[in-house]
């Protein structure tokens, strides 16, 4: 079968194509540029926890190396601190990474993919497809036509791919701009990020009052100082005296530092929405598909959420075919739109309260600290504007199941990460056997971490629940935790490739578990049917067997 073609080699196409490879999906990305990025520190990311976990899980490289995880974070306004968070292992902190360092890091493991090329100076000019792949088109110094079983548009904000589809791309232009600078100096608060809102001092042209300083490593720090509405320029000189103004101010004794310009910019932010994200075998992701990153969001982190999301459904249809995984592919617009769609209209919400001068914010009641901790919740993604979105509505969700039951996870929320046995014995973290294209099935089963698994592996629940894995209609892999966050002992997770939980379950239930996972593969089963390919008698016969003893129960009831 013909590969997938991906355009643009940014992160969101290069992380699409890295998890489709390790799902044996061959791809080729077709790249406009020379096949590297210029360094420009002024040009970075802040990437949550989760998304960190799915790039170093995909790259083989601990990106904590490039970037810059954060001690703390402060949020100030005038010369009073209006809140602190320390970051922990309980509360992980965010990564800041400069965008060509993980841009390189994704391009050298795919280098190192068998079943992944990129094309450089390949820049999409044409494209057509019909019921069984889809023909594109490039100039360029090599320029030819590519063969594609389906074609992702990973192309950017200018999207050739969305184009060339007639795909409306609505919204708000400059919703937001900000004056950016990359330097090396040396800060008060060396190994945490501020937000710091009306400083007590007076800035030089044109301001709105707020700046944001990140670090990264070797003494390096991103300032963005927010600017009024308008098309007002930026001048090299107005932010040399930006610089200068906003480090004597945070100097707290009236000096300016030393410090070295490494980079600057304009960073102007737009709203939008792709009206659609699939054309039969076109698809869209990453800023192709949308536009954000008002009130400290992070459109990169939404991206990347579309790769992973995107990459197990792509790569089912691709092995077995579109016709029994058209419902899949429909799934991912339906997801990942409705949850950008969410994002954006929270942020579109919560702008006239957190930036007018008047009107509504002086109606709006609520002290400026909750709005600072509503802008600090975009920066950390977390929270309303922050927090990644769950898929509570999804097509992909399971009737309601007799034996289902609720954990600290709500069904369509990304799991907990959290220890648990391999079928090999090993014991490993939760998200390291994500995006293999299985589905896993998880047993909370207490106090069998203090046993080798020999023990249990063949006792109580475990050969019966062995058992309704096998059947499923997908394939699927085993885990055993010791607890996982509101579940009880014999608790049975169901969780998709990427991560989202699908169901929990009260016990060993073969035809709950079994229709389940025939929703969370896009295919749907008569309530009490009994499915094709289930085990035998698993309709009638999938009572708990909670009380079991054996796998979940304490050691000294093994069998």
């Amino acid at each position: 079968m013909d590969p997938v073609i991906i355009v643009g080699a940014g992160p969101v196409g290069l992380t699409l194509a890295l998890a489709l490879a390790r799902q044996e999906v061959p791809c080729v990305v077709l790249d406009e540029g020379p096949g590297k990025d210029e360094p420009r520190p002024a040009r970075t990311v802040v990437l949550p926890e989760d998304t960190v976990a799915l790039l170093e899980r995909l790259t083989g490289t601990p990106l904590g190396r490039a970037g810059f995880r954060w001690a703390g974070w402060r949020s100030m306004r005038r010369k009073q601190v209006t809140r602190e968070i320390t970051f922990d292992e309980t509360d992980p902190a965010p990564l800041h990474i400069a965008q060509h360092l993980l841009t390189g890091a994704l391009r050298a493991a795919l280098a190192r993919e068998p079943l992944a090329r990129i094309a450089v100076e390949s820049r999409l000019d044409a494209l057509e497809q019909e019921p069984s792949g889809v023909t594109a088109h490039t100039r360029g110094p090599k320029g030819t036509w590519w063969r594609g079983s389906y074609l992702i548009g990973c192309d950017g904000p200018r999207s050739t791919v969305r184009k060339l589809q007639d795909i409306r791309f609505p919204g708000r232009t400059a919703v937001e701009r900000h004056a950016v600078a990359a330097l090396r100096t040396e800060l008060p608060w060396s190994d945490e990020a501020l937000l710091h809102r009306s400083p007590p001092w007076r800035m030089s042209g044109p301001s709105a009052g707020e700046i944001t300083g990140r670090p990264l490593p070797d003494g390096v720090w991103r300032l963005d100082w927010l600017l009024p509405p308008g098309k007002d320029l930026v001048t090299p000189e107005l932010l040399v005296n930006r610089v200068r103004e906003t480090l004597t101010g945070w100097s707290g004794d009236g000096s300016t530092p030393a410090y070295e310009l490494l980079d600057t910019g304009v960073h102007t932010v737009h709203h939008r929405l792709a009206r659609r994200w699939r054309v039969g075998r076109v698809l869209l992701a990453g800023d192709a598909a949308h536009l954000l990153g008002a009130l400290g969001t992070q459109g990169l982190d939404e991206g990347l959420r579309d790769a992973d999301n995107l990459a197990w459904k792509l790569a089912l249809a691709w092995h077995h075919g579109p016709g029994p995984h058209d419902a899949l592919l429909d799934s991912y617009q339906a997801e990942r739109r409705t949850a950008v769609a969410a994002r954006l209209r929270a942020a579109d919400q919560a702008l006239p309260l957190l930036r007018g001068g008047g009107g509504l914010r002086g109606y709006v009641r609520g002290p400026a600290r909750g709005h600072d901790a509503l802008l600090t919740d975009g920066h950390l993604g977390r929270g309303l504007l922050g927090a990644p979105g769950a898929y509570a509505d999804s097509p992909l969700a399971p009737p309601p199941l007799d034996g289902e039951i609720a954990v600290g996870t709500a069904p369509g929320e990304q799991v907990t990460d959290v220890r648990v046995t391999a079928e090999d014995g090993t014991f490993v973290r939760l998200r390291d056997r994500l995006g293999r294209g299985a589905l896993l099935v998880v047993l909370v089963a207490p106090g069998t971490g203090v046993w080798e698994r020999r023990h249990w592996v063949t006792a109580g629940v475990m050969p019966r629940l062995a058992a309704a894995v096998t059947a499923l209609p997908h394939r699927a892999e085993l885990l055993v935790t010791e607890s996982y966050p509101g579940a009880g002992a014999h608790t049975v997770l169901l969780v998709r490739p990427d991560g989202h939980l699908v169901t929990a379950l009260n016990g060993v239930r073969p035809a709950d578990l079994y229709t389940a996972a025939e929703a969370a593969l896009g295919r749907t089963t008569e309530r009490g049917a009994e499915p094709e390919g289930a085990p035998a008698g698993a309709a009638a016969g999938g009572a708990s067997v909670g009380s079991a003893s054996g796998a979940g129960a304490s050691p000294g009831d093994r069998a």
